[in-house]
């Protein structure tokens, strides 16, 4: 097959730092011009009977743009009739010839920006059947998350049928254009079945140990090979499924299923490790960022094929280095490019200060689960891709725009409107930007990483022209001297103390002056809040080996945080020995202690000589005052009501379009 497409690198000042990235590699007999892929995620973008939108094609098109020259993957297609194997309300189709018009759609769009067109094949096993009654399984192991379908035990004749199924579909992507053809078997979906330990008990012939378990695997493998041809061939398998508590494969079954794929005819292998099942964190920002690639390495030591990897690899050094050291061969990002389509092409170019960051919040998945469309905690235009309401176009007036507020809202908006033509001044009392994040970013298990979207959008706001007056606390006098033609209010939000008695006395602080080292704590501390101000303080403390009770007025816990992170939030917390009372207030401080009370009048006596005041309000403080000066006001961030940085984010972005 050769090289699809010509590109030469070495004109851009990133094949110089990162030289690794940028050098071509053989998958089968195609040459891949670098060492990027972005790797099959689903969007929930497509219709509800499988076909591909709009919406979808525009989103693989930008990630296309983004590898510059890799490869690009679309989200695995389901390939049954009675839709037994899908595991989305919006996954792409690929059962029928009527879905190849659609998919050759994705795979001209990724072709037309000179990218290498893959897509998976993907059955979801028993994580699937969404719109059915059951799953289709080895056997008939009861499922850990309700939210997931009864297994139904496969038959000879199911395995049989589930193999063709596969190759009819292989063949109808060949037919759409594709270049790559990926089989897919993570997370717990029906490839993942069949080898494990855990859901695999059967005693026939496709049961028994790994090379009996792999026996559907290899079947399938061996079919699909021969169905594609010359195309490369690709899987990705659990190297560490981390299912120890249910007797998952242990390490050693895992290289042997690497060994036997190879064996099969893969042509690359996708490193991936953890179940939806699992009750490990893999991929959320608690863990540090290069942690996984010593599988990678494992796995360069059993098999001879290219290794592909993704999980918390966002910053490029880390694949480049791991690449030039010989431990990995690929750099594959999912994630990253949700929240930064154009990634590896700013690390090419040398903008690596534009990288809009992910956070590792799990957003993303957290949206596919609960059957909605794809969005990104951090990216506005993620799944907008084909709207031009959410692209940035030339300003029809040019304004004169203060800004008040330099946090994630005010910077947001700020480089926004700036690069749509406006004249942009951010004011902030402060002497550095960065709003609350300043000192959010010190609670522990990861949140430093936060604070790179300040970064990010400093970075844009410089380039775009914005000008800054730090240290500068605005009144209405300096907004009437100045003239604006808008004014946007990005102030954040007032934290506040509590009405009961005792909450006027000196050892209750705030929680920002606790995170800034401004305010001391003692050795038992109460902290008033359970959202996701309380939740860092009071791991920010606990991990002092000190005392910490949480009070908190709101019913459930961290409600601000998504589902797909809060479960690592209360595993740290009762790791960490911090004690959570839910529905709950303060009823009275004294100089040692704190009595809560819960919603039906229980008293609950807690030994304190620290409270720490989490809760927020609106800052409504120059609202009205800079109303009455007749420009043009918008509101955006904490200060309408107090939430998240995904919040503030998108906040700020919208208005940035509408001034």
């Amino acid at each position: 097959m050769g090289e699809l497409f010509k590109w030469d690198y070495s004109q851009y000042p990133g094949y110089k730092k990162y030289p690794h990235l940028f050098k071509p590699i053989q998958l089968g007999k195609l040459t891949i011009p670098n060492r990027i892929k972005y790797a099959a995620t689903e969007d929930n973008l497509n219709d509800k009977d499988g076909f591909i939108t709009d919406a979808d094609v525009a989103y693989i098109r930008e990630r296309a743009k983004g590898v510059v020259g890799g490869i690009c993957c679309m989200q695995g297609v389901y390939m049954d009739e009675k839709r037994q194997g899908q595991g989305y309300v919006g996954q792409a189709a690929c059962w029928d010839d009527k879905y190849i018009p659609g998919l050759k759609r994705l795979a001209d769009a990724i072709h037309e920006e000179r990218a290498v067109a893959s897509c998976q094949l993907m059955h979801c096993g028993r994580v699937g059947a969404v719109e059915v009654a059951y799953c289709h399984g080895p056997s008939p192991v009861p499922q850990r998350l309700r939210i997931f379908r009864p297994v139904q035990v496969m038959t000879k004749d199911d395995i049989k049928r589930c193999v063709d199924q596969h190759v009819v579909a292989a063949e109808r992507l060949c037919k759409a254009g594709f270049d790559i053809v990926e089989i897919s078997g993570i997370v717990g979906y029906l490839v993942s079945n069949f080898i494990s330990s855990y859901t695999n008990k059967r005693t026939d012939e496709y049961g028994g140990d790994i090379r009996g378990r792999m026996r559907m695997v290899v079947e399938l493998i061996q079919a699909v090979k021969k169905a594609i041809g010359d195309r490369p061939l690709g899987i990705r398998l659990c190297s560490d499924e981390l299912l120890d508590d249910v007797r998952g494969n242990t390490p050693e079954e895992s290289m042997i299923s690497y060994q036997m794929a190879e064996e099969a005819g893969v042509d690359y292998m996708s490193v991936t490790l953890g179940w939806q099942e699992s009750i490990y964190p893999v991929i959320s920002r608690d863990i540090p960022q290069g942690n996984w690639l010593f599988l990678a390495e494992r796995a360069k030591k059993h098999i001879k094929i290219p290794v592909q990897m993704a999980y918390r690899l966002f910053d490029p050094a880390i694949p480049n280095k791991a690449i030039g050291d010989g431990i990995l061969d690929f750099w594959e990002m999912c994630r990253p490019m949700i929240a930064d389509p154009h990634m590896p092409k700013k690390a090419l170019e040398g903008r690596e200060d534009e990288i809009r960051p992910c956070v590792a919040c799990n957003v993303c998945l957290a949206r596919l689960f609960r059957d909605a469309p794809m969005t990104c905690y951090i990216n506005p235009v993620c799944a907008h891709d084909h709207d031009p309401k959410f692209h940035i176009a030339p300003a029809e007036m040019k304004k004169k725009v203060i800004i008040i507020g330099a946090g994630a809202a005010g910077l947001e908006c700020a480089w926004v409107a700036a690069e749509r033509g406006h004249e942009v001044h951010v004011y902030d009392k402060l002497t550095e930007v960065g709003g609350t994040l300043l000192e959010a970013r010190k609670a522990p298990y990861g949140d430093e990483e936060l604070y790179y979207q300040i970064n990010f959008a400093k970075a844009k706001s410089d380039k775009a022209g914005v000008q800054f007056h730090l240290g500068i606390e605005v009144t209405p006098e300096l907004i009437d001297e100045e003239m604006p033609d808008t004014v946007v209010l990005a102030v954040g939000p007032k934290y506040i103390k509590g009405t009961a008695p005792g909450f006027d006395k000196p050892h209750v602080v705030g929680v920002l002056d606790v995170l800034a080292g401004k305010a001391k704590v003692g050795e038992n501390i109460v902290v008033w809040g359970n959202k996701k101000p309380g939740v860092g303080v009071a791991l920010y403390i606990a991990k002092q080996k000190k005392k910490v009770t949480v009070v908190g007025k709101n019913k459930d816990f961290a409600i601000d945080i998504n589902p797909s992170f809060r479960w690592r939030y209360n595993a740290y917390l009762r790791q960490n020995g911090v004690t959570v009372y839910n529905d709950c207030d303060i009823a009275e401080i004294t100089d040692n202690s704190v009595t809560a009370v819960t919603y039906d009048g229980y008293f609950i006596p807690i030994k304190a000589d620290t409270v720490v005041c989490t809760e927020r309000v609106p800052n409504q403080d120059l609202k009205n005052a800079v109303k009455e000066l007749g420009v043009e006001v918008f509101e955006i961030g904490d200060m309408v009501i107090p939430r998240n940085l995904s919040s503030a984010v998108h906040d700020g972005y919208k208005v940035g379009l509408r001034i």
